[in-house]
Formats: C-alpha cells, sequence, structure tokens
C-alpha cells in the first residue's frame, strides 16, 4: 500500500542478502505510489487496489504466465523481514527433495520477543510453533509456492479482496495431490498484530468463509462447515458492532457470486482430515 517505506527497504535488504543465487524481485504498488527501490527491484504500480489476492496474482505474471519463468515464488509482506541469510537455500532444497511439494508456509515470528501467534501456525494443535508439519493451508504473507501449482489450479481468488485466498488456493492445490509443508526453521520476522484492526475484518471473514465453502465443498459438508464456523463465532463473544458486520458479510456470502465451483473429490476430504483437520473446521 506504499505507507511502510523503510519496512520495505529493510525487506528488500534482508532478500538481497540471502545466500545462493540472487533472487529476482518484483513489488507491486497495490493502488499506491512506490518509494525509491534499489536498482534492479522491478516495480509495478496498479492504479486501484485489488486486494491481497488481486495484487499477488499481478506480481504472479511478472513472471510469466503463471510464474512459469521460474520454478518457485516467495510471497513476503511489506513490513516482514528475513532475519537468516540462509532460508532461501532451505526452500531450494526443500523443493528439490520433494517433487510433490507444491507450498512452503514460514513461521512468523515477532522480532521483540521472538513469539508466534497460533492464528500464525496454519493447523489446529498450533501450541507449539517450533514443529513443522504437513500442513492444509498457509500464511499469505510468509511462504513459496511452486509456480507448476498456479499453472495446474490457478491464482489466488482475485474476488476475496481479503482473508481465505490462502486456503482456497491450499484446497485446490492438495486436491491436484500437491502437498503444503509448515516450516518452522524458515522464519519471516513480523510484529505481533490483531486482524481485527482491520475495518472490513469481520465481514470480509464472514462472506468468505461462505465462498470458500461454496466453491470448493462437496454439497454435503458445506452447511457443516459453516455451522461450526457460525458457533465458533458467536462462542468467542465479539462486540455488537462485530457480530452484526460478521452476520451481514454471511448473508452476502449467499447472495453473492462466489466463482466458479470445482468441489473437492472425498479422497481429499480424507486426506485432509488424515492431516489432522477436515474440512469441517
Amino acid at each position: 500500500m506504499g505507507d511502510r517505506p523503510d519496512e520495505l527497504r529493510a525487506l528488500l535488504r534482508s532478500v538481497a542478502e540471502q545466500e545462493g543465487a540472487p533472487i529476482e524481485v518484483v513489488v507491486v504498488g497495490n493502488g499506491a505510489s512506490l518509494p525509491d527501490l534499489p536498482p534492479g527491484v522491478r516495480s509495478l504500480e496498479l492504479p486501484h487496489n485489488l486486494g491481497i489476492p488481486g495484487g499477488r496474482n499481478v506480481g504472479i505474471e511478472a513472471f510469466g504466465p503463471s510464474g512459469c519463468d521460474v520454478d518457485v515464488l516467495l510471497f513476503l509482506d511489506d513490513d516482514g523481514l528475513l532475519p537468516d541469510t540462509g532460508t532461501a537455500e532451505l526452500v531450494r532444497a526443500a523443493f528439490d527433495a520433494d517433487p510433490q511439494l507444491g507450498i512452503v508456509s514460514f513461521r512468523i515470528s515477532d522480532p521483540q520477543d521472538g513469539s508466534t501467534q497460533r492464528r500464525h501456525v496454519p493447523r489446529l494443535r498450533a501450541s507449539d510453533p517450533l514443529r513443522s508439519s504437513r500442513v492444509t493451508t498457509f500464511l499469505g504473507g510468509a511462504n513459496a509456492v511452486r509456480t507448476q501449482v498456479f499453472k495446474q489450479v490457478g491464482g489466488l481468488p482475485d474476488n476475496f479482496f481479503y482473508a481465505h485466498e490462502e486456503t482456497d488456493l491450499a484446497w485446490r492445490a492438495l486436491d491436484a495431490g500437491w502437498s503444503i509443508d509448515y516450516r518452522a526453521d524458515l522464519v519471516l520476522h513480523h510484529p505481533a498484530t490483531a486482524p481485527s484492526r482491520h475495518a472490513v475484518y469481520h465481514r470480509m471473514v464472514a462472506r468468505n468463509r461462505v465462498w470458500l465453502a461454496r466453491r470448493n465443498l462437496p454439497l454435503p459438508l458445506i452447511p457443516v462447515y459453516l455451522l461450526d464456523w457460525l458457533l465458533l463465532t458467536v462462542l468467542r463473544r465479539p462486540s455488537r458492532a462485530a457480530l452484526r458486520a460478521w452476520f451481514g458479510g454471511f448473508v452476502e456470502g449467499w447472495r453473492t457470486p462466489c466463482g466458479p465451483r470445482r468441489p473437492m473429490r472425498w479422497r481429499t476430504v480424507w486426506r485432509l482430515t488424515r492431516l489432522g483437520r477436515p474440512p469441517v473446521i
């Protein structure tokens, strides 16, 4: 969004300092002007804010159709930083070692105290963020994706704008046979924040949750999945304004187009269940 020039420069410096082959970098200004960037860094300034998935899709296409000019794409939020100069080499080694590995999710760590928020561990058993594992989703601002995944299943859902776009891509990738790893040794420093700081958070989380189910789940699982999340939301006792926004988004999710429907196979449902997160939670 162009409002973190100092953090962006620090991030780009940490990318430039990575060991191994140089990393080609594209910075997307999502409806915003960009500050001066280091030599060799490409920039794309979009006239309008396309949202998180829309902006990232533009970045993907900067590397050829579905990113095909490179083998792997890193996605890093502009207020993050790679503290370890060996991260890129670990990413390369991970993809080289496992041809079916499609996505790697990094561990997000607060630079002040080293803590990792539970919401940044992409599995239900999130009490130990230092344990790596196979997972069923990933973190949008700290990940690496094999470009063959985009070529096979498509990019992120543009119309989501914000929230759950990673899970939509993850479910499609898993249904296509790819694996997703959470790697605790791949660290992105990022300040601890609350997602509810965004004014649109509650509405879009609810709307996109409905879209996610309508797009990807077998019909019998859609009401189960959405009822579970409705109950969880109420039990968390949000404020009256937040709950009103959430229910408004929930209704919007049913009344508006969700994009193409490609329900996952039942074997994928079973695979998600074996990985510890059946697609009703």
